[in-house]
Parts: C-alpha cells; structure tokens; sequence
C-alpha cells in the first residue's frame, strides 16, 4: 500500500443504547466510528470467535466468497462526508486453475467492511485526508480499558473470595461507558443510508465533539 492509506486494527467494539462504538486505530492514533447494533454484534462475535448455531449474514457472505474462491484482500476507509464515513471492499479471486487473478472493488458500509474483514482476517486501511480529519480518542479507549480492567479484576477477587454475589458486577456497563466517553446513543446506519450513490456507500461516524453517536 502507499503512503495515502494508513493500516489500523479494531481496538474495541463497544455496546451503546441501540448502536456500538467501532474504535479503530494504531499506537499513534485512535478514532471512533458508530455503527447499528446488529453489525456491531457481528464483529464483536468474530473478534471473540464466538460460535454459532446457524450462519449469519456475514457469515453467509463469507462461504459464497470461499465457494467462488475469493476472499476479502482488504478494506479501504476512504472518503468522510460530514459526519458519514465511506469505504471501499477489495476483493480477490481466482479461477479453478490459479492462473487468472481478478480484483475487484465494491462500495460498502465501513461497518459490513469491518466486519468482513475481521472475519477473514483481512487488513483495515484508513486514508490519510480521512485519518487527518478525525479526532484522536486514544485517551479516552485507555480509560474505558481502564475501568473495564478494574471491573474485571474486582470480579476475579470476589469470586476467589467465594462471595455468591459476584454475578452481580458487571465488566463495563452501558452507563460508564457512556459516563467516561461522553457518549450517547448512536444513529443505525439505516437512518445514514442513502444507498448506492455516487461513488461510495453511506455509513454512521459522528464527530466524537459533537457526540450526537
């Protein structure tokens, strides 16, 4: 890749009222993208490679892929719009031989990108006008790690204590985290989606300022 688009990895996915927050990034940099409930549970199922009883959407997408023999080459953050991100899908496939390679680009939600390529495995790249433009919430994830930390090992202490309670404390809550980010609850990316239009797909991001989710 060239020196326009800069590589990041999901940092977390965090449940908000009806969205979650996507907090992407790298050691120098970190920055949040809101996206609908049910995509954000998606990832987060794959990021704790969470099994399930029957495919799901993106599961489905992800075995029509594997029978025509592509996969997903990697996802390109590339465009925001407002307060709307825009992304790119780049997907790679061969014919039965492996001797013809065709590459594909396809307009996607970031959140549907993310989680496809969080799924195969595939690397996130974000454009550097898109990751110059946004604002660094690295603070606030290492807070929110923090206390989801300190909840975790309260956990641990009470259980190693026998306290039969101790199904009673909770990891992180919905409260703090909206208490330590000031957030509120996110717009789902129905109410952002204006279908294919121009050159790139619709998605949710809100200004983290603003903190309108």
């Amino acid at each position: 890749m060239n020196k326009d688009v800069i590589e990041v990895q999901v940092r977390a996915v965090l449940p908000l009222e009806g969205s979650f927050a996507v907090f992407l990034g790298n050691e120098t940099k970190v920055f949040v993208i809101y996206i609908d409930e049910s995509v954000g549970t998606a990832i987060s199922m794959f990021m704790r490679g969470v099994s399930k009883e029957r495919p799901l959407t993106h599961d489905l997408v992800g075995h029509l892929l594997l029978a025509f023999g592509a996969k997903v080459e990697r996802v390109v953050i590339n465009n925001i719009n407002g307060s709307v991100f825009h992304a790119r899908l780049i997907i790679s496939a061969e014919n039965e031989l492996q001797t013809t390679r065709k590459v594909i680009e396809l307009d996607a939600r970031p959140s549907d990108s993310i989680a496809m390529a969080v799924q195969q495995s595939a690397p996130i790249f974000v454009a550097k006008k898109v990751w110059d433009s946004v604002e660094d919430v690295s603070e606030t994830l290492a807070q929110i790690e923090k206390k989801g930390l300190e909840a975790q090992q309260a956990a641990e202490a009470a259980e190693e204590e026998g306290d039969e309670e101790d199904d009673d404390i909770e990891e992180l809550s919905d409260e703090d985290i909206n208490s330590i980010a000031g957030l509120e609850a996110g717009k789902s990316d129905e109410e952002y989606d204006d279908g294919f239009g121009g050159d790139d797909d619709d998605e949710e991001g809100e200004e983290w300022k603003k903190a309108d989710g």
